[in-house]
């Protein structure tokens, strides 16, 4: 599969990366838990959670297409957090990597994350996945269908997918948009944020 399987919705998108094979200098994972995102208000998919929300900037850019490539961004200053755009080329939608199960690399990644840390928590929310891939800044916009860049994904067939509400965002919170595979450890736990509305009170 190509980057070809990402030109459609951001939820989508999600269901397809979902299962996908994520490698990333030295560490392998499957992808177990993802969160869509949408774009613009008069887009397709307004989604006012989105980076890309207020429109295109130097910093969301990335999350405009084409489909497939890379979108970084640091999360509370921090923690790097990996995207891959999805969508026509031009309309904004990505879809966030929130957990893998690592297949391979596990020492490599256990070096980055710490000698302490289960191997189910290696990769384990946004943040801890990029750390323990080596996911940097730097990798803002590669194109993850290249053979030759450091981050690659190969997509494969989705299955036992489950759904339920965004985690940590205050705005279209009661969406469900995020999957997860079933039975695995490495997915992360339910967190809504504090600023959410009730649930059953946001889109």
């Amino acid at each position: 599969m190509s980057a070809e399987h990402l030109f459609v919705d951001p939820v989508a998108a999600a269901h397809r990366l979902l299962g996908a094979a994520l490698t990333g200098r030295g560490v392998s994972g499957i992808v177990v838990e993802v969160e869509a995102y949408g774009g613009v208000p008069d887009g397709p998919w307004p989604d006012a959670a989105a980076h890309s929300y207020r429109g295109r900037s130097g910093r969301n850019a990335v999350m405009f297409g084409p489909p497939g490539r890379l979108y970084t961004y640091r999360s509370h200053g921090i923690h790097v957090c990996a995207n891959v755009a999805c969508g026509p080329d031009g309309t904004a939608a990505a879809v966030l990597l929130r957990a893998c199960a690592i297949a391979e690399g596990a020492e490599v990644a256990r070096s980055r994350r710490g000698e302490l840390v289960r191997t189910a928590a290696l990769a384990r929310g946004p943040g801890n996945l990029c750390s323990a891939l080596g996911i940097t800044m730097e990798d803002n916009g590669i194109d993850l269908f290249d053979p030759a860049s450091p981050v690659t994904l190969r997509l494969s067939e989705t299955r036992g997918t489950l759904s339920g509400p965004r985690v940590g965002v205050s705005q279209a919170a009661d969406r469900p948009w995020r999957l997860w595979l079933a039975g695995q450890p490495e997915v992360s736990a339910y967190r809504r944020s504090p600023r959410a509305p009730a649930p059953g009170a946001s889109d």
